[in-house]
Order: structure tokens, then sequence, then C-alpha cells
């Protein structure tokens, strides 16, 4: 039974991809113990773009000057002390992770807008990162400025990378285009290895008593797949990019899904840090007990095969499903009665 795929140009003995936050990342035995269990690459947590901006112009002072003065600024962006990856920490643990480590390290880069802080991918690069992931995570609030320049910021951000390295570059994208399809096909045009669906914005709450915007990371589930399915499957054959499926990937047969959509690999994070390093063994167990069971020899023969390229029902894929779901849900009589 062959498990093995290409991703980003990388040979890797399985789908199964490690997206590594911080608490999962940032400690060489954490990645010793994600390889021991099967992981077949590793994408580091992210280098921030306000952290290089802030290293390489110095403006530590002026951008914390005053925050005593009001509580909310405080927990803006974490302290390099107590955050530790800094530029040349973080540089230093691709190079340890890469002496370590006999997979392939994949650096993140998390920003929006071009300029020279993305000249740290060559940093990444020199330091031994075998591809590099762009995460593109930008939340516009300025009414003013139009999608169509956010856009084109992106695209710009992305040739900067790409300018600066020659080792593969995806690009972690959200969903929030007014059309998705065209934007992964201008970042397939502009230099993308990779596409990675999707970015999983993360939704601030708010604390009525205490009169304060609260941070909080939930953890996907399993019906966070459903967006990054739909988009891997309308994609598939629409663009030269590799594309990989995060958020929501629980199971093994999760990971199967995503591949039979066209992904070339499942990234996982909130699976491992519910359950521990070893989940990673048992997703792949989960792989290769669903393949002997419906006779399928390699990852291969199935990729792309539930694609909307290859589906028997395109619509499935488009508004018409919407139609179909909504026809399908039963509401029983009793609570009909009670709804008159």
């Amino acid at each position: 039974m062959d498990l093995t795929t290409t991703y980003l140009g990388l040979n890797l003995k399985s789908p199964l991809v490690p997206s590594a936050a911080a608490p999962l990342s940032d400690d060489l035995d954490n990645l010793r113990h994600l390889e021991d269990a099967g992981a077949a690459a590793i994408v580091l947590h992210s280098l921030f773009e306000e952290q290089l901006v802030r290293e390489k112009f110095e403006l530590h002072h002026h951008l914390e000057y005053g925050t005593e003065s009001f509580a909310e600024s405080l927990t803006y962006f974490p302290e390099p002390d107590t955050f530790h990856t800094g530029p040349e920490l973080y540089l230093e643990h691709i190079r340890e992770a890469k002496a370590a480590l006999s997979i392939p390290i994949i650096a993140s880069l998390n920003g929006f807008s071009p300029g020279g802080w993305t000249e740290y991918a060559k940093l990444m690069e020199e330091a031994g990162a075998d591809a590099i992931e762009l995460n593109l995570y930008f939340v516009p609030t300025d009414p003013d400025v139009s999608g169509a320049a956010i856009e084109t910021m992106f695209i710009e951000t992305l040739r900067d990378v790409k300018y600066s390295v020659e080792i593969p570059v995806a690009v972690k994208l959200s969903p929030y285009f007014s059309n998705l399809a065209n934007m992964a096909k201008r970042l397939d045009k502009a230099g993308a290895d990779g596409l990675v669906l999707f970015n999983r914005f993360m939704q601030p709450d708010i604390n009525p008593e205490e009169l304060e915007v609260e941070a909080v990371a939930n953890l996907s589930g399993g019906g966070d797949l459903r967006l990054p399915l739909r988009w891997i499957a309308i994609l598939h054959d629409r663009v030269g990019a590799d594309l990989a499926a995060t958020g929501g990937i629980q199971h093994g047969r999760d990971v199967i899904k995503a591949v039979m959509a066209g992904a070339k690999v499942a990234q996982v994070c909130s699976a491992l840090l519910r359950h521990g390093f070893p989940y990673l063994t048992k997703l792949e167990d989960e792989i290769r007990h669903w393949m002997e069971e419906y006779e399928y020899e390699s990852i291969a023969q199935m990729h792309g095969s539930m694609s909307q390229a290859n589906s028997p029902d395109a619509s499935a894929f488009e508004r018409a499903q919407y139609v179909r779901a909504i026809e399908s849900f039963y509401v029983p009589d009793a609570a009909l009665r009670v709804l008159h």
C-alpha cells in the first residue's frame, strides 16, 4: 500500500502534514515526536510581519510608548521575551530542526502587505527551510479600501517573497473573496507553488462585565472541513499549484476525502492539540485500514477522483446543492404543530 504523495515538489511518505501552532512546534523535542508519530513534513508556527518590521526598523520603543495608559493595548502583540518567535530565534529553530529531523521543514511567514519584511523569506531559505508557507492573514476594516486593492496587495506580497527565494512558496488563504476561483488563478499565475485552504481567522469575543475584547482560540471541528473540501474540489485541475486542506481534519477518513477532492496533503493541528502526538499514528492507521477495505493501492489512485472535474454531477459543488440540502431537511409533524 503506497501512501506517498508530492507537495511543493517535495516527495512525502504520506499526506499527513502537521501544521504546527506554537505549542506544537516551538520546541525541538515536539518536532521529533511529530516525526516519530509519522509526520511527512512539518509546517512551523508563523513569524509575523509585525515582528519583522519592529526588528528591522528598531521601533520597539515607539510601538510600546504609552501603552501602560491603555490597558487594552497591552495585549495587542506579545512581548518578544514571552513569545519565543523573534526573527533570530526563529531562524535558529529552522537550523536546529533541519539538523535533527529527516523530513521537510516548511517555514511560515504571516503578513499581508509587500515590503522589506518579506526579505526574511531568503533568511529562512538560508537557514534550511525546504519551502515557505505565506500566510496572508488580514482583516480589512477601512471602508475606503476596495477588495480589488487588497487582492493586488496580496499578489504583490507573493511576488516579493517569490523574488527573494528559490524554494517553493505556498499561499495560505482565507475564503473571503468575492470570486475565490479568480483569486486562486491569479495567485497561481503569480507563481504560487501551492494553495492552502483555508486560513481560520481567530474571532474575538466580548467580556461585558470587564468591558474587554478577549482573544479566543477555537479548535476546528469536523464541520470545518466542508468549506475547504468544496473549494479544493472546484480548483483541482483549474490551477497548477498544489492544493492543501487545513481545518477540520479529525479522522483518517477526513484525509481520504481531502485527497479525493484534489488535495496533495492534509494539514493537521487541532486534532493533535486535542489528542497529542500519537494521534498522528492513529490517523495513518485509519487511512491504511480504509484503503485496504475499499481496495485502494495508493494515494495517487484516489487523488482528485471526487473533484468537480471528475464528479458525475458537477453542480453538487455549486448553488444547486443548497436547494437539495434544504429539501432533504425533515421537520417532524409535532414540531410543525408547535410552530403554528
